[in-house]
């Protein structure tokens, strides 16, 4: 007797490795606005959203690389060469604002084209590649800046920070950019053979190669693509800032990482919805403002989320073990 298709609402239900992150930023938004009076109002959801630009920039990058079953422990301080490059272009060498920007973005597609071929020719572990490029581009950074922080910056550097009203809340320009490039990607992703490559590469790249792909050049543009997504970084933090901050970016890998990792996609490669990392840099920005509000010290803030990313890592691993 040939089996029913089913027809219940859970089979029609996305899995819950992809529901997950729209559950716990779901549960996170009705806990703080029950024990915090200011969460729920639209100057602070635009808040938490301008907050998450630059680390939600580069989760896009940590996505397609991590997709790949690779990891990029450098794109902090990428992002943070970037700025500088841009900034100092600009401000001292008086540059104009346009070129100086795609010549900050060059560096950091340079630094992503120098990641990938050393992972996909030499076949360097991409751990220990993007530790090694974290040294030098924070090396390269301090002495080209001197140490020192960039301002009198062009006005047109800092434009995506500034805002405008919609529905009497201030919303920032930066924030409208993060969720285009959000939504290309997404399409890219799903809809192009070139997106689908990323994910038939972090599944299998042997069987990928088999069938006429091949995977170092896969990964090579995946390297280069978020090298891009990391100098647009640099432009939003900037944006943010007003200056070019040679030590910002230190903390900004592993926030990417624990976006990506709330987000669903899978550290393992192959798995994984683009707009999961939005909503997981989402979570980890909702958390902290809410945590602020309530008074919390940020050692509690980060605590709370070492843990979420622990348990966000453990389903993964359990997920795999049930699917074999």
């Amino acid at each position: 007797m040939a089996a029913i298709p089913s027809t219940t609402l859970g089979a029609k239900l996305p899995p819950l490795g992809q529901l997950g992150p729209f559950i716990a930023l779901l549960i996170a938004c009705i806990a703080f606005g029950f024990t915090t009076d200011q969460f729920f109002s639209g100057e602070n959801f635009s808040l938490i959203l301008q907050q998450v630009t630059v680390v939600g920039v580069i989760a896009i990058g940590q996505t397609l690389i991590i997709l790949t079953a690779g990891i990029d422990l450098s794109c902090g301080m990428i992002m943070a060469l970037g700025s500088i490059v841009m900034t100092k272009l600009a401000a001292d060498m008086g540059l104009p604002a346009p070129l100086a920007i795609l010549a900050g973005i060059a560096v950091t597609a340079g630094f992503g084209l120098i990641n990938g071929l050393l992972v996909t020719r030499i076949k360097l572990p991409p751990f220990i590649v993007t530790l090694g490029t974290f040294n030098i581009a924070f090396a390269i950074t301090q002495l080209y800046s001197g140490a020192q922080t960039v301002t009198e910056v062009p006005p047109m550097m800092t434009w995506f920070g500034s805002t405008f009203a919609l529905g009497g809340t201030n919303v920032a320009y930066g924030t409208v950019l993060m969720i285009l490039l959000y939504l290309g990607v997404w399409f890219w992703l799903r809809e192009t053979g070139a997106g689908r490559h990323v994910y038939a590469v972090g599944n299998n790249p042997e069987a990928t190669r088999l069938v006429g792909i091949p995977p170092e050049r896969v990964l090579l543009g995946v390297y280069v693509l978020a090298g891009v997504f990391y100098g647009i970084a640099s432009l939003m933090s900037v944006a943010r800032t007003g200056v070019g901050d040679p030590n910002a970016g230190q903390t900004e890998n592993l926030d990417a990482i624990t976006a990506v990792v709330l987000g669903g996609t899978s550290l393992f490669g192959g798995r994984g919805m683009i707009l999961g990392s939005l909503v997981g840099a989402i979570v980890v920005g909702v958390l902290r403002n809410g945590l602020t509000l309530m008074g919390v010290s940020s050692v509690y803030q980060v605590l709370i989320t070492g843990i979420l990313v622990i348990v966000a890592v453990t389903v993964d691993q359990l997920s795999r073990k049930g699917g074999r």
